[in-house]
């Protein structure tokens, strides 16, 4: 087949669908649905169905970055920072020292098995390479099973491994980049890199923050005119944080990943578009990429390394990441039953197999190897332990039972298959709420103000929250009878009301 633009659209069309489809019968398999859109770009690749040949690792690194944006933008958006709050250092120790202690440790592990098994072996330095590489857990592998099992997990479990996922792959980039260099040039004193550390993490937390406060305060005061429009805004702003700090020194991960969590807890115009957008696009990021990666890789090429691969993929779950989380977590009394579940769900996914890139575009003696060896295990990891993620919380009691996992008002309206719509009404000077409560007005049970606009602010409301003149009350509703008895409660004739709208 010829490759003209309609023929890229078309494969790329079906390969979409198919993965949609495939993840249909990955929740009937309990297989995660990133394992079958990584088998949908494997089977579209050279050694597969389609035969389509891409070898071109600088566009994939392009992608993977693009889609980890996306992906880390919309884990920190849709955190909510009160869950955070209480382990917030518990999940900064297992993000930076957790990951550090990993790759040595498995580096060590690595340098020590291909000296013993691998004719010629691998230097130390490029052992450590290999350890950083697959040190972190993956965003999108951890926020993507969790959520879309629903599972409910004891003692801010669930906040703590998806903290860890969003902020940990700064710290795996930093070695991943600092061991290619000693790689290039053994004699590199390592005291030169300490300060490089300290400015990427350093730059890229004030930086997440500081842009983001001002991205709120560019949203709120535009008024664009289309509630669709937000959601581009907002993809523009992620990218230039992204770029931005990356172009003054800093970790552009972190960035992105704090500026997410920043604006998704803050008061924002036409914030549910684009949540709700954001997550559909994060979606699309992960299927993108992990057919990607699936094109990219050679599965005959995964054959000699079948071995050695298993071996390094068996430390790394038993060995590694349990070491890294058992020290980093000492500090903090904990039961041993979560530390080996935070152990469990230490998923490598996407982020792996993209920083795997950066020694085949830097042209390392071994990359090629290192590539497949951290594709094989970023698959098997999420195949075994992304298949098990519920059954070893319940084995290890750390799962809430069905009862427990209450739902709020909200999360009923916003649930998958609700028809519930949002409208804006204005409560006159004159009106019978002014000055009450909002628990006074008696609204139907399937009406709620989800949000106030007062005085060009945004106000959550509570039940104690007193209704005031000109206030634009933002309603989520279900069916079209609840909004007519919201505006009988509000002592307001609809057909008036929305009349005054369209002049």
């Amino acid at each position: 087949m010829t490759l003209t633009v309609e023929n890229i659209i078309l494969i790329s069309s079906i390969l979409l669908i198919a993965s949609i489809l495939a993840k249909k019968i990955s929740v009937r398999l309990s297989v995660p649905a990133l394992v079958i859109f990584l088998a949908v770009g494997m089977l579209a690749g050279s050694d597969g169905i389609l035969g389509i040949e891409f070898e071109n690792y600088k566009i994939a690194q392009f992608i993977g970055v693009v889609a980890l944006n996306f992906i880390l933008f919309n884990g920190g958006l849709s955190t909510n920072w009160k869950s955070v709050k209480p382990i917030l250092w518990q999940g900064a120790i297992l993000s930076t020292l957790g990951v550090f202690l990993t790759a040595i440790s498995l580096g060590v592990f690595i340098w020590w098995l291909s000296n013993n098994y691998i004719d010629g072996g691998l230097s130390i330095y490029e052992s450590l390479l290999l350890g950083s590489i697959v040190s972190s857990t993956d965003a999108a592998a951890v926020f993507s099973i969790l959520r879309s099992r629903g599972l409910s997990l004891k003692q801010h479990l669930k906040p703590t491994l998806e903290l860890e996922s969003g902020s940990n792959d700064p710290m795996a980039y930093f070695l991943t980049i600092m061991f290619i260099g000693f790689v290039q040039n053994p004699d590199q004193s390592l005291w030169t890199i300490v300060p490089f550390f300290f400015q990427q993490i350093g730059i890229g937390a004030v930086c997440g923050i500081a842009f983001a406060w001002l991205s709120k305060k560019l949203i709120n005061v535009l008024n664009l005119g289309f509630g669709g429009i937000y959601p581009v805004l907002t993809i523009g702003i992620m990218f230039f944080v992204f770029s931005a700090t990356d172009f003054i020194g800093g970790n552009g991960f972190l960035a992105v990943y704090l500026a997410g969590l920043y604006l998704g807890n803050q008061d924002l115009v036409n914030k549910r578009t684009i949540t709700s957008m954001f997550d559909g696009l994060a979606w699309l990021m992960q299927i993108v990429l992990f057919i990607t990666l699936g094109l990219l890789v050679n599965p005959s090429g995964l054959i000699p390394i079948l071995g050695f691969g298993m071996l390094v993929s068996t430390f790394l779950i038993v060995g590694a990441r349990p070491i890294g989380v058992f020290i980093s977590l000492l500090p903090f009394k904990m039961p041993i039953e979560r530390r080996l579940y935070v152990s469990w769900v230490g998923l490598r996914g996407a982020v792996p197999i993209v920083f795997a890139t950066y020694p085949l575009i830097a042209g390392l003696e071994h990359s090629v190897m290192f590539f497949n060896i951290v594709f094989f295990v970023s698959l098997t990891s999420v195949l075994l332990q992304g298949s098990t993620i519920p059954i070893v919380a319940r084995w290890l009691n750390m799962s809430l039972p069905m009862e427990d996992k209450t739902k709020s008002p909200v999360d009923i309206l916003l649930a998958e298959g609700a028809n519930s719509f949002l409208r804006e009404i204005m409560v006159p000077n004159e009106n019978y709420a002014v000055g009450k409560q909002v628990m006074d007005l008696n609204f139907p049970d399937k009406g709620i103000i989800a949000m106030i606009s007062r005085n060009n602010e945004f106000i959550t409301p509570k039940g104690t929250t007193i209704i005031e003149p000109n206030d634009m009350l933002i309603v989520l509703y279900e069916k079209d009878e609840i909004l007519d008895q919201i505006y009988q409660r509000l002592g307001l004739d609809r057909k008036q009301e929305e009349a005054k709208e369209l002049m």
